[in-house]
């Protein structure tokens, strides 16, 4: 059976009668574990009045809690308001517009909080809290503006982070970052004094929207008005700058924060390093590495794979070596990407003997080599005729239980082809036609494709043999 939902007190109180409704009839029981209930009220049930209490607000607020539909939740909200000389306490009205926030029922809301200023119960900021939480979650920027001034028509002054709350829903929507700016402009007219959060919510959602200019007047307004910025407040306006391409600035408002006693934090480390590093200012991003442990951040993975990087692509993988060796100096382990980078820069140098030695200490650390660090080494080996240390390469992997992409066989193979009077290089090559074919699926894929390459390569000889005894 689908409830009829009521909403009204007066039309409750017609469902409930005749004569005492089950809502009523479970108000007065007893909410002990005895088996057998004895209502509250005895003489008053049989010949129900006006003047029935239904209990205590404790009781009827853990009644409220208890419903699952919010509609129920809240005949009974305003059952109970019709009561004479009851009144509801504070947590049933925030339960209440719980309840029917998640549930998406927002009209009733504001009938919940008529009700709650009529019944003369003190306005608290937890109130709205709530509401604000219940806009953001339902994605209804225009309800949590809203929720600003209607704390006023309850004579409530807001709070700071009611203030940042609304600010982090509006510019959290595309279209809302004007409305968001108004209303921080007028929040001192209402005596809401904007904090160190207010502007970074600000500063923020001007940056992402390329405003840096506002952003960057923001902070001075900061500054103007006493509020302090903190880490937070650099870091953004360092992002946006290095956004910009502007590392120079960004440079600036560094050494600002240090100087007024600012200990970055990590990740204005690494925007400035890999901004620093874009620009081809390696001297400078490498100064700032040495740079962080002096001035209490000490660096991690991702900044030294930043600098590695950058060294990298400019072609100066020696630098790169020095920078990896630092970090094991400095208790700084390199992982995985650490050595991709570092060998594919020295491939891209012809250091592939250098490569090979990292290839075997990131294997000896436990680190498995992606297909590509394995075929750059070939490569590079087969270019320069190197087959011995192509064929090394292709071993160390292989017993690593590593798998090699088809473009490395292919190399490898026409390689052995060429020089197959070594006995090393046919050795080599019946171990791993074994290896492979213990494999999985697509390894033994690639090890039928190299028996049938090296099969028509030996029919191709013993005719040419044939061809040569039959001019003879």
């Amino acid at each position: 059976m689908i409830r009829r939902p009521i909403y009204d007190c007066s039309a409750v109180v017609r469902h409930l009668h005749p004569p005492l409704s089950s809502l009523s009839r479970f108000l007065f029981y007893s909410s002990s574990g005895n088996k057998t209930r004895e209502p509250m009220v005895s003489a008053q049930v049989s010949n129900p009045s006006p003047k029935t209490s239904i209990g205590s607000p404790t009781r009827v607020q853990k009644l409220i809690a208890s419903q699952s539909d919010p509609l129920l939740a809240k005949e009974i909200f305003d059952y109970a308001s019709q009561q004479p000389n009851f009144r509801h306490s504070q947590s049933s009205h925030l339960i209440l517009i719980l309840k029917l926030g998640r549930g998406r029922y927002f009209n009733l809301i504001d009938d919940v909080l008529a009700k709650h200023r009529s019944s003369g119960n003190q306005v608290t900021g937890e109130l709205f809290t709530y509401l604000i939480k219940i806009y953001a979650e339902a994605k209804l920027p225009e309800k949590a503006l809203s929720t600003f001034y209607k704390m006023l028509e309850f004579n409530f002054t807001p709070q700071p982070k009611h203030l940042n709350r609304i600010l982090e829903v509006l510019v959290s929507h595309r279209g809302y970052l004007q409305k968001a700016f108004e209303l921080f402009k007028s929040a001192r007219l209402h005596r809401v004094m904007p904090n160190t959060r207010t502007y970074n919510v600000l500063m923020q959602a001007f940056c992402l929207n390329d405003d840096l200019s506002i952003a960057y007047q923001l902070f001075g307004k900061m500054l103007e008005r006493d509020v302090v910025p903190d880490v937070e407040s650099y870091r953004i306006l360092i992002q946006g700058f290095c956004r910009k391409a502007q590392v120079n600035g960004a440079m600036e408002l560094l050494e600002d924060m240090l100087n007024k006693g600012f200990v970055p934090d990590r990740l204005s480390y690494t925007t400035l390093l890999n901004s620093l590093c874009r620009k081809t200012q390696l001297r400078e991003a490498y100064k700032l590495l040495c740079r962080m442990k002096l001035k209490g951040c000490n660096p991690d993975i991702v900044h030294y794979n930043t600098i590695i990087l950058g060294f990298c692509r400019e072609g100066r993988a020696m630098d790169a070596r020095k920078v990896l060796d630092d970090m094991v100096t400095n208790g700084c382990s390199p992982n995985l990407v650490s050595y991709r980078t570092l060998i594919g820069g020295l491939c891209d140098q012809g250091m592939f003997d250098e490569g090979k030695m990292y290839l075997q200490e990131m294997i000896s650390k436990g680190f498995s080599p992606h297909f590509s660090v394995s075929n750059s080494l070939v490569k590079g080996f087969c270019s320069f005729g190197k087959v011995e240390e192509a064929c090394d390469v292709v071993e160390v992997v292989m017993k690593n239980g590593e798998t090699l992409h088809l473009d490395t066989w292919e190399m490898i193979i026409s390689m052995i082809c060429k020089e197959d009077e070594s006995e090393k290089i046919k050795q080599f090559l019946e171990d791993a036609i074994k290896v492979e074919i213990s494999g999985d699926t697509r390894i033994v894929d690639v090890g039928i494709g190299l028996g049938s390459y090296l099969s028509s390569k030996l029919l191709m000889k013993r005719k040419n043999i044939r061809e040569r005894r039959r001019h003879l």
